[in-house]
């Protein structure tokens, strides 16, 4: 009895977590202009979603704010692992700290206060794409850091440091020996900030320009209007997120297993 309750506790959750994303994927084949009036099947919304050029060109906006705001978070994100866990005690556990209150914060606080900081304070004017970078990096740069501080915890300190005791200089040992070692954390890190960026909403709002718009912006105005055809193709573009983010992680979970065993059979 108990093996069968945790059975359908599990399935309960599944059902929970992944019913509602099935069902708007199912909707997404049909010609249906709202949930709940089924149609005939039809790939008219993915013909929308991939020829319509407003929709292309806020994708690939999109896409290209998350990469660019990923790559400087995790550069940044990383740096600041390093330099925490290389750090005195309390210089360690004061960085630390101040990394976790952007990531408790709000996101509407953060992007409030870097409008104001980029725009009114230094007066750097919203039609700009700065103001909205800069929000995107420091709304990742903190996770990043949390990815990549465990991976130094499980290293072996002592290789950096015979690294240098054999003539290595600073810069050489943490290329050959500290970075391969948490390169994973790196990897996770970068991910997870991507996946931040195009979720985000509160700080693209405060920070973008009024000609820009991220996935996540672009669908709370189009749930807004009158454009049926637009709102349909939209089901479309989170059937295609949703396995694009399936694809990725079954390929990580697989990738992870081969080296592993690789691991094991090197023993």
């Amino acid at each position: 009895m108990k093996k069968t309750g945790k059975i359908i506790f599990i399935l309960l959750v599944l059902v929970f977590l992944y019913a509602p994303i099935l069902i708007l994927a199912l909707y997404s084949f049909t010609n249906a202009t709202q949930i709940g009036a089924m149609r005939g099947f039809s790939l008219h919304n993915y013909v929308t979603l991939f020829t319509t050029p407003e929709l292309q060109q806020m994708i690939v906006g999109t896409l290209l704010l998350a990469v660019g705001s990923a790559t400087l978070a995790t550069i940044l994100g990383t740096t600041g692992a390093i330099g925490a866990f290389y750090s005195s005690r309390k210089t360690g556990t004061f960085i630390n700290t101040l990394n976790e209150i952007p990531v408790i914060n709000a996101d509407v606080v953060t992007g409030f206060s870097i409008c104001i900081l980029m725009v009114v304070v230094l007066g750097i004017g919203k039609d700009t794409y700065l103001p909205l970078i800069v929000g995107h990096t420091a709304l990742c740069a903190p996770f990043v850091f949390l990815s990549v501080l465990p991976k130094l915890k499980q290293m072996d300190p002592s290789m950096y440091e015979a690294a240098l005791d054999l003539g290595a200089r600073p810069a050489v040992a943490l290329k050959d020996i500290v970075l391969p070692q948490i390169s994973s954390g790196i990897v996770s890190g970068f991910a997870l900030a991507i996946t931040l960026s195009l979720d985000d909403y509160f700080i693209a709002t405060y920070t973008k320009p009024a000609t820009f718009d991220t996935i996540s912006t672009y669908v709370v105005n189009a749930t807004k209007g009158a454009q049926t055809t637009i709102k349909t193709a939209l089901w479309a573009l989170s059937t295609v997120i949703f396995v694009v983010v399936v694809l990725i992680v079954v390929s990580a979970n697989v990738y992870a297993a081969r080296q592993t065993k690789k691991e094991v059979k090197g023993v």
